[in-house]
């Protein structure tokens, strides 16, 4: 999948901004590629979870819908685990179209990963970085 340096940043900007509990949004773009970041308020507030405010989805969906988008995926950090879905992840991976970015703040260098999670199984995507120094 298609991503730009600068939607990379972002997240990882995101999720340091938001540490130790979890940040979280949408990225949007067309089939070939992620072409924008939604960032979105974790209503949990917690390090192990993130939830969404229904409000808030409406707000973004309408958004990349104007923009002529669609929802690519969601993205969340992990400010102290691995880029990898938990168990939790894995469980609460409703959208078999969606693709799921993981920021890990675990390690010096932020990793960022994406992941396709369909009925409990996870397939690993590649992000191809456009920008990328």
């Amino acid at each position: 999948m298609m991503i730009t340096q600068k939607i990379v940043e972002a997240m990882i900007a995101h999720a340091e901004r938001e540490a130790p509990i979890e940040a979280c949004g949408y990225l949007g773009g067309l089939d070939n590629g992620i072409t924008a970041i939604y960032e979105m308020k974790n209503v949990d507030g917690r390090e192990d979870h993130f939830s969404f405010d229904p409000q808030e989805q409406f707000a973004v969906h309408k958004k990349v819908r104007q923009a002529g988008l669609k929802i690519i995926g969601v993205y969340h950090s992990h400010p102290a685990t691995p880029a990898r879905p938990s168990a939790e992840d894995i469980k609460l991976a409703y959208d078999p179209a969606a693709l799921y970015v993981i920021v890990s703040l675990l390690a010096t260098r932020p990793d960022v990963k994406a992941f396709w999670i369909r009925q409990g199984m996870i397939d690993e995507e590649t992000l191809i970085i456009e920008g990328k120094l």
